[in-house]
């Protein structure tokens, strides 16, 4: 008997098949989703090219780039390359639409603000802001593009928000690269975190919102954490095991004073020394989420400290200390700090934390759903235009699966069938055999087939 006669493997595939009624109607609700986004794009030819260009990212191509989308809708691909490595219209409008639309459908006060970065490997060195960095992916040093990003989580639904290309300094100061990847001359070096707290004050202040959290890469920065206190933003953010706190809820041990008047406190140590010495009764038992082998469950406690660095005269604000283990064999401790006054409790810093894993699900399905890694451009202009449409492609995706699993929707109907979106845009039948003569009509691109994610 093979796996797929087994009965667990026949209940799995049961479940996992869509009635036609579910599927019904999805070239119709992409169309209706496009027609709020349309209307930012300045031509008729660019609408069409947007419509065009975000059907192809949510098909079921293998590689999702221009030339491909092109060939499958029968038009030829300079236009479209053309369309997303330097077309005239404004990427930023679009992304603006998209917040207020997820505004619209996930708008929480509770909601979470996950910031991240994301390495794009890439081959050469003509690609706007490629250089050797570390590659979460590969687990090295690539030779690669980063990109800074914000992530909207809530209860119900999460979604990718903004984006940036990261310019090294190498980059920023050399003119004539910059002159050939039309960096626009406003564009100045900014470390990771200064543009994810740019990207935060300058989109954030409509969106509903009360924590913002990251992993350790912005966490460790302590100027990040100052601005964030600064703007008056709560947040959870992960720092390095070596961090060196002082406990200020420790009880002194006894001694004496160094002179009249001196204030006796204990020294500064790395997190991880300090979690050695916690008793056992100081850890409290969490259940965080329901996982597919039973509740997931955790450790944590948290204490009021300050930090201190090399390169700081006086030691930092006050901050809350959050540990987490995991409870199992070979335990996962993290260390966070937040700025969450004493009547946050426990429990919602644990679960504020936890919602920073909400972003590489995004990652993962933007680089294998929509496209996000499958560009060729090499400008500021086109990898800013490619990531926009395929977040909005992301941002169709995500909506689709709210509706599959009943939750609200943006009130269109039906569920969608995903052959509709392979359906080639109409053109003129003089233009289609131009194309098939030129070599760039329809070909036997390989497809995984027809594709839209419903979970």
């Amino acid at each position: 008997m093979s796996i797929l006669e087994m009965p667990q493997a026949q209940f799995l595939l049961a479940e996992a098949k869509l009635s036609p009624g579910a599927i019904r109607g999805c070239r119709k609700r992409l169309t209706e989703f496009l027609k709020r986004y349309l209307p930012l794009f300045y031509r008729k030819e660019q609408r069409r090219n947007a419509t065009l260009v975000t059907c192809g990212l949510l098909s079921g191509l293998e590689r999702k780039t221009c030339e491909p989308i092109a060939r499958q809708s029968g038009v030829h691909r300079k236009p479209i390359q053309n369309f997303v490595g330097a077309g005239q219209w404004d990427d930023e409008a679009i992304m603006a639409e998209l917040r207020g639309h997820v505004a619209q459908e996930l708008g929480d006060t509770r909601a979470v603000v996950v910031v991240d970065g994301s390495a794009f490997p890439k081959r050469g060195t003509e690609s706007c802001g490629v250089g050797h960095h570390w590659c979460g992916h590969t687990g090295q040093v690539e030779n690669c593009q980063i990109g800074v990003f914000l992530a909207y989580a809530v209860p119900g639904g999460h979604a990718l928000i903004d984006r940036r290309l990261f310019l090294p300094k190498a980059w920023a100061a050399d003119r004539k690269r910059r002159a050939k990847c039309h960096v626009p001359r406003q564009v100045a070096y900014q470390e990771p975190w200064q543009i994810a707290l740019e990207m935060l004050k300058t989109h954030c202040r409509d969106l509903p919102h009360r924590w913002v959290t990251g992993d350790d890469e912005f966490g460790r920065i302590v100027d990040f954490r100052a601005q964030l206190r600064r703007h008056r933003e709560l947040y959870v953010l992960d720092v390095p095991c070596n961090t060196k706190i002082r406990d200020l809820e420790a009880s002194l041990p006894p001694g004496p004073r160094k002179g009249l008047g001196s204030v006796r406190s204990l020294p500064f140590c790395r997190v991880d020394a300090w979690m050695a010495h916690q008793p056992a009764s100081r850890w409290r038992r969490l259940r965080v989420r329901a996982g597919e082998k039973g509740p997931v469950v955790v450790e944590a406690m948290t204490t009021r400290v300050r930090t201190w660095y090399k390169h700081r005269i006086k030691p930092g604000a006050q901050e809350r200390l959050l540990v987490i283990r995991t409870v199992e064999s070979t335990p996962r401790i993290d260390y966070s700090l937040s700025n969450a006054p004493d009547g946050v409790p426990l429990e919602e810093l644990v679960r504020v934390r936890g919602e920073r894993y909400r972003i590489e699900p995004l990652f993962e399905q933007a680089k294998g759903d929509t496209g996000m890694d499958h560009y060729e451009v090499r400008s500021w202009v086109g990898w800013h235009h490619h990531m926009t449409l395929s977040l909005l492609a992301l941002w169709f995706l995500t909506l689709e699966q709210r509706q599959g699993s009943g939750k609200k929707n943006t009130g269109l109907d039906g569920v969608a069938n995903p052959r509709d979106l392979h359906a080639p845009l109409t053109e003129s039948a003089a233009n289609a055999r131009a194309n098939r003569q030129s070599g760039y009509g329809r070909s036997a691109t390989q497809r995984r087939g027809p594709y839209l994610s419903l979970v």
